[in-house]
């Protein structure tokens, strides 16, 4: 009369049974699921240095200089005769004893390019992506198009537009190029592969601070090289414990921007 206690055995080795058979079942589609994912990763850095050397190649086999003026032809007829100058009066500006005069603020227009013309170099990138509007390029790390649309498209979209989990460097949508900006901020990701933003962790090593401080920034407007005078770790969010608000280095006023950067460092 033991069959009772037999068949309890038997539908408990059952049950032990199909719960390893579910196991083994979830295991294995964790596993597909992680090594599709593993590909498709692999497939979108391929994807991205790829992109990234087309635009390289473009950006610099296209000529640095920019074509000459056209100049018009000389004039036959005799110049008129100029009247006499009459000289200008230079105003003096009379100053308090105990009054500075006020501090003219510096010019935003490019000194060097006040019509705004794109060199040729971002005119033939331009043709392959309309929103690409400078170059980054950090020595031995980092080669890259940056550009500007939104701050949202590209952080899962290349330079070209493609989808890429790799994103691309984009310029803050609140800059304005037509005016020299007073700051450029440019996003990243943190990527493990070292691409896009993940080599600046090398500059938390003050030796390779020291043998590589300088960066060359260039838009389609101008060029330029700048050296690296401070870098942390900060949090852009406001509950954060290190939040700075870069967003205030947009502002023309002086005073807002010394605040955040006597504040950061």
């Amino acid at each position: 009369m033991d069959w009772q206690p037999r068949q309890r055995r038997r539908r408990r080795h059952q049950r032990v049974r199909w719960g390893r058979v579910l196991v083994v079942l979830l295991g294995l589609i964790v596993a597909i699921y992680g090594l599709i994912r593993l590909i498709s990763y692999g497939v979108d850095l391929l994807s991205s240095r790829r992109t990234a050397q087309d635009l390289r190649e473009l950006y610099y086999a296209a000529p640095t200089l920019e074509p000459s003026p056209v100049t018009a032809a000389p004039s036959l007829t005799p110049p008129a005769p100029t009247p006499e100058e009459t000289p200008l009066v230079t105003p003096t500006v009379t100053v308090a004893p105990n009054q500075s005069p006020i501090p003219r603020l510096p010019s935003m227009s490019y000194p060097d390019n006040p019509k705004l013309t794109v060199s040729n170099r971002f005119n033939a990138l331009r043709r392959k992506s309309k929103y690409i509007v400078g170059w980054l390029s950090i020595y031995r790390m980092l080669d890259e198009a940056v550009v500007q649309r939104n701050n949202v498209y590209y952080l899962d979209h290349d330079a070209m537009g493609n989808s890429n989990v790799n994103g691309a460097l984009f310029l803050d949508s609140g800059i304005n190029l037509k005016t020299r900006p007073y700051a450029y901020i440019i996003y990243g990701h943190n990527m493990k592969s070292g691409a896009m933003f993940g080599s600046l962790r090398n500059y938390e090593n003050s030796t390779f601070y020291h043998n590589d401080p300088f960066i060359t920034f260039d838009t389609m407007y101008e060029t330029g090289r700048y050296v690296i005078f401070a870098v942390g770790s900060v949090s852009t969010e406001e509950w954060g414990r290190n939040y700075v608000d870069f967003y205030v280095l947009r502002s023309a006023n002086i005073h807002e921007r010394q605040a955040v950067t006597s504040t950061s460092s």
